[in-house]
């Protein structure tokens, strides 16, 4: 698809990935509407953005009703990228109820609704796209991140079986997988350091990601260096080795800090 001139719905705008995204998107032309929970943010973004027609539609995602409200609000678009996270790091015990429903309907149930409620309008036009960013953590099982692990294992099935239902109907489906993002993202957020010799990448390569997936209709790209995607594709075909191995003392010791980081961001 071709972004340009395309309305683009794009959640979490105002994060260090979601800023990304969105240079990258206006820079091919697309016309976007921008999510998140700082509206002030969102009209500071959407006025440096290269490009016309650009609005914003703020909303916290992990308020009851609140991605039926969005849907509503921004009507008919041709692209969707479901960016919002929150980071689900931790002990299953340490979550409140609240912090753990509130993640659940960010990182799942947002996205699978907002789907839903966008696709009719795809469909009768025989053309759309959606994007959905999920992590390797969909691939691969990490100590102290059950919750967030759940999320995005989901949130890949969700895309995958979406696709196999969309795609012979004209409408793009794709996943993008990012590993660990420097300078961005959740684990960046958290303060805790790489582990030693697998590497990162950067904001503007899952933004350069999202814009292939639209563009050539790739069902999957993930955005890491050969060994974090090595690691996470033999995890895939032996989960339980990768889950003995990434419970390891390095392991554990990396997660423990992740999480402590992320505590106060469920």
């Amino acid at each position: 698809m071709d972004l340009s001139g395309r309305s683009a719905l794009l959640t979490g705008a105002t994060g260090g990935l979601g800023r990304a995204i969105a240079v990258a998107l206006a820079g091919h032309g697309a016309k976007l509407i921008l999510s998140g929970r700082k509206p002030e943010a969102l009209e500071r973004l959407a006025a440096e953005l290269p490009g016309q027609g650009h609005r914003t539609a703020p909303g916290d995602l992990a308020e009851p009703g609140a991605a039926e409200k969005l849907a509503a609000e921004v009507g008919e678009v041709e692209i969707l990228v479901a960016n919002a996270g929150l980071p689900g790091t931790g002990r299953l015990g340490d979550f409140s109820t609240e912090q753990l429903t509130g993640t659940l309907r960010v990182n799942l149930e947002a996205p699978i609704l907002l789907a839903r409620a966008l696709e009719p309008a795809m469909l009768a036009r025989g053309a759309g796209h959606m994007v959905f960013i999920s992590s390797l953590s969909g691939k691969s099982a990490t100590p102290l991140s059950s919750i967030y692990n759940a999320t995005k294992f989901g949130l890949r099935g969700f895309a995958l079986g979406l696709r196999a239902d969309l795609d012979p109907q004209g409408i793009g489906v794709s996943i993008v997988s990012p590993g660990t993002i420097r300078e961005a993202g959740m684990y960046s957020d958290s303060g805790a350091p790489p582990l030693p010799g697998l590497g990162t990448g950067t904001p503007q390569q899952v933004a350069a990601a999202v814009v292939k997936a639209i563009e050539k209709n790739k069902v999957e790209i993930t955005v890491a260096p050969p060994q974090q995607r090595a690691l996470a594709h033999f995890a895939l075909a032996s989960p339980g080795i990768a889950v003995k191995i990434a419970s390891g003392d390095q392991g554990q010791k990396a997660a423990a800090a992740v999480a402590k980081g992320q505590s106060d961001k469920r």
